[in-house]
């Protein structure tokens, strides 16, 4: 990454944003906030807030037509991608895009901000409508006018419902001119009971204070006539409603399939111009110059300067510096198309700081292997292939996010599919028990070079665990290795040595003298010799490095080597309940005449699927855990930020090709 710096006329500056705009070169610093510096701080243009108006109007456009867009229904709707329409559009001035924008919003954004707001107006009063009338439902069985309710010359009147009847009767019983009258009702478990009380007005404050004790007034200030009545005035009101915002709706769709894409497109026009009218509040300025600074990736350099002489004709001071230790470089994580979903993996934890080593496709290729590993079902792995198939070739055009992670499954349901048949499990003992009639027999046998595949994990599990452990070690080691090719690019050579090169050292002679004393392992004199050798000048430059606590270093070495156990442990588990599910699914079929084999095939089909989506999680979030825990403790710091260029991103709109 270069830090470029450049000295700007005035006239030129807007010529020079346009062309980085088109380029996507650079990444703008805000200097702006500096201190001791030798400029003032540039503004925005003052066009900006005029376009910030332009797009607030157009995305509250957009909020409204898109609820209003007819969606499709049914299994082809969720997979058929309608592909965005893009307008064709000129380069143009400020004043010219204001022109299409005001016109544009004159013809159509009164009208639909009318009608949205009208539409909001019916909802407000629907759900009013409906309150009321959940209200007049409880008193519609007493023969009363609405209008009588509340104080008049003699006497109180009010309704309310309860569900303590007995409780409010022993409140009211002491007042002679009070009188009560109720009905019960019944919803589900529920019991209560409305009530209509008349008491003389003098005694309206101890009424009131006994309903508040025990029941819920109801109120109806707004209406007359009787209950039922009022119910069916409602009713026909709230159908007329209903009718109306269906006919609001209708012609916002209208709206939405005539002016949706155009209004995405303007909006768009607007989003660049207004970048390009705010980024110069990020730079200095003086009186006849701009003082702009940016970050550019070292292979754009060439092209950028090429660029910065098209636009000035060398009328731009142009200078480039390598990063200072006090500069917050950006990271530009440069990756292939197969391997941007291993770059969403590493942003899950940290993104790694300028200048240090990229670890993404390593940390994605271990992680697609010790998912398939702890996977490791081929019934299971054909599924997530399958769909990521799927998915990669009917809907990655939907998005580049969808491609990569469609991929990725790709990636992983082949390597579990691949471990799964190593491992003689096809949705656990499927296949030896349902259809050769014997769950001990392999589903096929192929003997290589004197071993004989599939294996077993459940009969030998031993032997996986040792699998598992030198996949442990060789993923250890290459962590060590990237931590040694970081050291030697910093130039941190004693660093290399005493913090990570000294490990090999230790590993070796370590392993050998282990190898001899406790695996039992015959080798001659003097590879015992060059053993402890080797384990002794290993120790020194760990205990010279760390003091003491170097010790703890080797414990923390061994308990993470161990910890790639988990290898095993979840592919035990896999296979484990697989095949208690395949036994539990037989004895259904094996118990119930006819109507067994259904349930058995339900059964199967649903604790499968369970068993998949929980075994498949649970070798996810372990496989990253072995690289943000176990590797990356060996050589990775994190904490960068992405390098994210100033450039155009069109979706609804492309330049007009000049013929």
């Amino acid at each position: 990454m270069k830090k470029v710096s450049l000295v700007v006329y005035h006239e030129i500056l807007e010529s020079l944003i346009d062309r980085l705009h088109e380029s996507g070169y650079v990444e703008f610093i805000d200097i702006s906030k500096e201190d001791d510096k030798e400029f003032t701080a540039a503004s925005q243009h003052p066009e900006a807030p005029t376009l910030a108006s332009y797009d607030v109007r157009l995305s509250r456009l957009i909020d409204i037509l898109k609820q209003h867009k007819e969606k499709k229904k049914g299994i082809k709707s969720m997979l058929a991608f309608e592909e965005p329409e893009r307008k064709e559009v000129e380069a143009q001035s400020i004043d010219d895009l204001y022109s299409e924008a005001e016109g544009f919003l004159q013809d159509v954004e009164a009208e639909i901000l009318e009608f949205d707001s009208r539409l909001s107006e019916i909802s407000e009063r629907l759900k009013s409508i409906d309150d009321d009338i959940d209200r007049l439902e409880k008193v519609r069985d007493f023969d009363f006018s609405l209008e009588d309710l509340g104080t008049s010359d003699h006497l109180y009147t009010t309704v309310s419902f309860t569900e303590n009847l007995e409780g409010l009767k022993d409140r009211l019983k002491s007042f002679d001119e009070v009188a009560l009258y109720s009905r019960q009702h019944k919803e589900k478990k529920r019991l209560w009971w409305a009530v209509l009380v008349v008491a003389h007005k003098s005694l309206q404050n101890e009424v009131e204070r006994a309903l508040r004790e025990y029941a819920e007034i109801l109120e109806f200030d707004d209406y007359k006539g009787h209950p039922k009545e009022m119910i069916a005035e409602l009713t026909t009101t709230k159908k007329d409603l209903v009718k109306e915002k269906k006919s609001i709706s209708s012609d916002l769709k209208k709206y939405c399939k005539k002016h949706l894409n155009e209004v995405f497109a303007l909006r768009e026009m607007v989003v660049l111009e207004r970048a390009r009218c705010e980024v110069p509040s990020k730079f200095g300025r003086t009186d006849s110059t701009y003082i702009v600074e940016c970050w550019a990736p070292v292979p754009h350099e060439s092209d950028l300067k090429a660029l910065i002489k098209d636009v000035s004709n060398e009328l731009i001071i142009y200078r480039s510096s390598d990063p200072t230790e006090h500069d917050k470089v950006p990271c530009h994580l440069k990756t292939p198309w197969w391997a941007e979903s291993y770059k969403m993996l590493l942003g899950l934890f940290s993104l790694p700081k300028y200048g240090e080593v990229n670890p993404t496709i390593p940390m994605g290729i271990s992680f697609i292997i010790f998912f398939g590993l702890m996977l490791g079902d081929a019934g299971y792995g054909l599924c997530i292939l399958l769909l990521s198939l799927f998915a990669f070739l009917k809907l990655a055009k939907r998005s580049t996010f969808i491609k990569s992670i469609a991929f990725l499954g790709v990636c992983l349901g082949l390597t579990t599919t691949v471990v799964g048949f190593l491992l003689n499990s096809f949705f656990g003992d499927f296949i030896p028990r349902f259809f050769y009639g014997d769950p001990t027999l392999p589903i096929y046998t192929w003997n290589i070079g004197g071993i004989t595949l599939p294996l077993d994990s459940l009969k030998d599990p031993l032997l996986i665990l040792t699998i598992a452990l030198i996949c442990g070690l060789l993923h250890l080691n290459l962590g060590i290795i990237l931590g040694v090719i970081q050291k030697y690019k910093n130039k941190q050579y004693k660093e290399m040595v005493m913090d990570h090169a000294n490990w090999f050292i230790l590993q070796i002679g370590g392993g050998l003298l282990i190898g001899r004393f406790i695996l039992g392992w015959v080798y001659g004199d003097s590879v015992f010799y060059l053993a402890a050798a080797l384990t002794v000048v290993g120790l020194i430059v760990l205990m010279v490095g760390n003091g003491p606590i170097g010790f703890f270093d080797i414990t923390g070495y061994v308990g993470d080597w161990l910890s790639y156990a988990r290898l095993l442990a979840l592919g035990l588990a896999t296979a484990g309940m697989a095949l208690a599910f395949n036994v539990v699914a037989q004895l259904f079929g094996e118990m119930i005449p006819v109507v067994g084999i259904v349930i058995m095939i339900l059964l199967l089909v649903f604790a499968h699927l369970v068993n998949l989506a929980l075994q498949a999680l649970g070798a996810g979030v372990h496989s990253l855990r072995l690289q943000y825990v176990e590797m990356f403790n060996r050589f990775y710091g994190g904490g960068g930020t992405e390098f994210r260029p100033f450039e155009i991103k069109r979706v609804y709109t492309k330049v007009k090709e000049e013929m």
